[in-house]
């Protein structure tokens, strides 16, 4: 999270509101580790990965219900590791992740 903080202050400097993504569980070969975080702009910058590139663009459209609603989500991303190596994803694996909006 700390890699995000300069991004995330710039954008709340600028009058945005944020969204964090951050792994909150991993199973099996999961990509990145819990704690992992991806930062959201209102305006659509991103700093950060939860999954190497795997889910950001899918965590990206669930943010905007959260700048909406300003309501949290539970969200879980996973892939079968052989089904990972078919369509170009090593990791394979499975996690969970936390999405809010900033206060």
């Amino acid at each position: 999270m700390k890699e995000l903080l300069e991004d995330i202050e710039a954008w709340r400097a600028g009058g945005e509101n944020v969204c964090v993504a951050t792994v909150i569980a991993t199973r099996r070969s999961a990509p990145r580790a819990v704690g992992s975080s991806f930062a959201i702009s209102e305006s659509g910058q991103l700093a950060g990965s939860v999954s190497g590139g795997c889910v950001e663009s899918e965590i990206y459209h669930e943010a905007q219900e959260v700048f909406e609603t300003g309501k949290p989500k539970v969200l879980s991303y996973g892939i079968a590791d052989e089904q990972g190596w078919e369509v170009g994803l090593p990791c394979g694996g499975e996690i969970d992740v936390f999405l809010e909006r900033l206060p």
